[in-house]
């Protein structure tokens, strides 16, 4: 694995970072859960005025996230104002956590394996309300050591400008790469993308479904209200959990706290209109699954499942080709893969997301020497004894 450093350079004249809180900007520290959920209307209405086209900084998806995992960690919500309307959002939290074997105090991003992507709210153009969400977090002195911000875009600003400004004021950054994750855009129709599609992958969905349809007609079904997703849920998790994700824990019904989190936001995006359990069916009976979000017109594939008694009709590919299909139909600009690259992922697009997750260290003892660990150390090791771990 490469990793991308910057080590500290001597502080310069604090001219970029010492102007007033950041410009006439306000900033508050959200510590407490009932205030954070006081923030839903205001929280959102900054979503979309950042022009986010993913739910997964929407209030919904984190307070449910943490409500699920927040256990043991505190709250650290940045918020950043001006003229009493908020402009910027970084939505962390605090924990105590081991790097490279070293306790540390971690500031980071409400994110984990279940999050797709992260990052900073900002609702502006220019630097000024990432200047105040750093004057914030540096105000903060020696109460973290390491600041995490997980799961980013690689094109996002975010990870452009606080790289900049930990440079500035003389603080270590390093750099370590994430999931590179496929999509595909919706242009022109559906036939003429499947026509772009190689012969033999064509020739190898029509035989799947032919192998389907011997046991029963293959179709779509999709829940999308309220009233349906008990049931389809209960479904959904079952096709998910089938074969090797339960046998490992990956599942989502091997941890409660995972189960409790796509069960409240199933509810949740079901009553604003974004969730999509989409099945395949043959001859009525669901055999492949996937827990789908629309929004922003793009579907997100966010968990998906199926029964291995049908394997020989690779019922996911089936599936795949109905939902894709049905987004075409429907106008839709793209379809999100989500999670990794993987091979059945790349036989439908080669295009795809890379994200990162971006450290920053205070000055602090501890924030010194994880950092060359992390780095420097821990990575040549690995080179020299892959079985080494981080």
């Amino acid at each position: 694995m490469q990793v991308t450093v910057a080590t500290p350079v001597a502080s310069r004249a604090a001219a970029p970072l010492a102007q007033p809180v950041a410009d006439a900007c306000s900033v508050e520290i959200v510590t407490d859960a009932s205030a954070f959920a006081r923030l839903e209307p205001e929280w959102n209405e900054t979503v979309e005025r950042a022009g986010l086209a993913h739910p997964f900084l929407r209030h919904e998806w984190l307070s449910t996230w943490w409500e699920c995992f927040g256990e043991g960690r505190q709250l650290h919500i940045v918020i950043v104002r001006a003229d009493a309307q908020i402009i910027a959002i970084a939505p962390l939290l605090s924990e105590a956590v081991s790097l490279c074997g070293i306790p540390v105090r971690q500031l980071r991003l409400m994110f984990n394996d279940h999050t797709p992507r992260a990052d900073v709210i900002v609702a502006e153009p220019g630097d000024r309300a990432y200047r105040a969400i750093w004057h914030a977090l540096v105000d903060t002195g020696d109460r973290w050591d390491v600041l995490l911000l997980g799961q980013l875009p690689r094109d996002s600003k975010t990870r452009e400008v606080f790289t900049r400004l930990a440079g500035e004021d003389g603080r270590a950054v390093g750099v370590w790469p994430s999931s590179d994750s496929p999509y595909l855009e919706l242009a022109g129709t559906w036939e003429s993308y499947v026509g772009s599609l190689s012969g033999k992958f064509r020739s190898n969905v029509r035989n799947r479904m032919s192998r389907l349809q011997r046991v029963g007609q293959p179709a779509l079904e999709s829940i999308d209200t309220p009233s349906g997703v008990d049931g389809a849920l209960a479904d959904a998790f079952r096709l998910e959990a089938s074969g090797w994700k339960l046998r490992e824990g990956t599942a989502i019904v091997s941890r409660a706290e995972v189960q409790r989190f796509y069960t409240m936001f199933a509810q949740r995006a079901a009553a604003r209109g974004w969730l999509r359990l989409q099945f395949l069916t043959v001859g009525g009976q669901r055999i492949a699954s996937s827990f789908s979000l629309v929004y922003s017109r793009r579907l997100f594939l966010c968990k998906t499942g199926y029964d291995p008694a049908f394997d020989t009709g690779s019922p996911f590919k089936v599936l795949t080709s109905f939902v894709t299909e049905q987004a075409y139909r429907h106008g839709l600009a793209e379809v999100d893969f989500l999670g990794d690259t993987e091979p059945w992922k790349l036989e439908w697009t080669s295009a795809v997301r890379s994200h990162d997750w971006l450290y920053v260290f205070s000055n602090t003892a501890r924030a010194r020497l994880v950092h060359p660990l992390k780095f420097h150390v821990i990575p040549e090791l690995k080179c020299l004894f892959p079985s080494t771990r981080a």
